[in-house]
């Protein structure tokens, strides 16, 4: 490998690790905030299962749209250590003022930053970048959605209304199509089928990210049936246990998502290199390596953005945290398997306004949101002049 090759695979991982001290504020804030885990645990707890996604999302394709985002003909390694090097800037600078912007889109940002500068505009492919920007907006709106949605869920069968009990036994219904469909269930077959042909089957990383958010709709639907009989204290305990769930499916989908971009950047780095010749050739230590990296940042915290996150947007109850959770851990299994590399900084924020809105619209910090959504608009062009500007800085020395 060249030193320019070494140097951007050592700059991507030192991105990666930022991104998991950056983001790790959107796995535990709640279940910080909530005290249903320390600081310490917590950061731990999201860590180990932001490398666990490694062994669940196996076929790589939030990575491949970030390779994607600029014309294979356009990356050179000078675009790629431009991009990196801008992203991980602007990442420090908005961990240091507690500003939860998104490293997603500081990395696509820088990316194509760099290429503009490279090559003018005509170096980016418009699909993925159409995609992401357009999830700026949708994915805060779908978590928000889905928490406001699966709030109400719990609120109304904790009152003992009918209706929240007919949802349940839907929701049950879904799961076992969900099921059926990834198991590829056919009684038909069944004798002829060894168990080792359903454990390859079920841990198949295309169908066990299925089969995992299944359980963890099950597990809320059948907690919805007894809710009722509950009283507020035992309610309470349960939604504390609940939001070790909640949170660890998170932390899945976040570990998922955001590790892929890097591996993106990489594997683009491999093929402009002359080291792999295509995407599909990605060598096995570059998912490892991310999903290592992304868990050592998650370990090491990032206080300042867990007081913004947790606290400052609305206060949240582990009731809300369940919710919240849940419905950020829905919505970035849905995205990943779009192959959308969406923000979870954005997923979360939207998923904890939705909780917050079920009380009254005035339970949300609208203030502090509207600050937040500022940061969002202008990460990816700052990002982007920054990249253009470093861009040039190197291409005095490099030719």
């Amino acid at each position: 490998m060249t030193f320019l090759l070494i140097l951007i695979i050592a700059l991507a991982l030192v991105f990666d690790f930022i991104n998991g001290f950056h983001d790790a504020a959107n796995s535990i804030a709640t279940v910080v905030s909530t005290k249903v885990l320390t600081p310490l645990q917590a950061v731990i707890w999201a860590a180990v299962f932001n490398f666990v996604a490694f062994f669940i999302f196996r076929d790589h394709g939030v990575a491949n749209t970030i390779a994607k985002t600029v014309k294979e003909i356009d990356i050179t390694l000078s675009v790629i250590i431009a991009g990196l090097l801008a992203a991980i800037i602007w990442n420090l600078f908005t961990w240091w003022y507690g500003i939860p912007s998104s490293s997603s889109h500081t990395l696509i940002g820088g990316f194509a930053g760099a290429a503009i500068a490279h090559a003018g505009f005509g170096a980016i492919n418009p699909e993925p970048v159409i995609k992401t920007v357009s999830f700026i907006v949708l994915a805060p709106l779908v978590g928000m959605l889905m928490s406001f949605i699966i709030s109400l869920w719990f609120i109304n069968s904790f009152r003992k209304s009918f209706l929240p009990k007919l949802i349940s036994l839907g929701v049950m219904i879904l799961v076992a199509i969900i099921l059926y469909n990834a198991l590829e269930w056919d009684a038909s077959k069944l004798k002829s089928h060894t168990g080792s042909y359903y454990y390859n089957v079920i841990f198949d990383g295309k169908n066990f990210k299925w089969i995992l958010l299944a359980s963890i709709l099950l597990i809320m639907s059948v907690f919805t049936l007894f809710l009722s009989s509950l009283n507020f204290s035992r309610s309470s305990l349960w939604f504390k246990r609940l939001q070790l769930v909640s949170s660890a499916a998170f932390s899945i989908g976040h570990g998922g998502n955001d590790a892929q971009k890097v591996m993106g950047i990489i594997t683009a780095a491999l093929i402009a290199g002359g080291q792999i010749k295509a995407f599909d050739q990605m060598p096995v230590w570059v998912p490892l390596a991310c999903y290592t990296a992304i868990a050592a940042g998650t370990m090491s915290g990032g206080w300042k953005i867990i007081k913004t996150m947790g606290t400052r947007i609305t206060k949240v109850t582990p009731f809300e945290g369940v919710a919240a959770e849940t419905a950020g851990a829905i919505t970035l299994f849905l995205t990943e398997n779009l192959k959308i590399p969406v923000s979870t900084t954005h997923t979360i924020t939207g998923s904890i306004i939705g909780v917050g809105a079920t009380k009254r619209l005035s339970g949300v910090r609208w203030g502090v949101t509207i600050n937040l959504l500022w940061a969002w608009i202008l990460t990816i062009p700052v990002s982007g002049l920054l990249a253009a500007g470093v861009f040039y800085i190197i291409d005095l020395f490099i030719k």
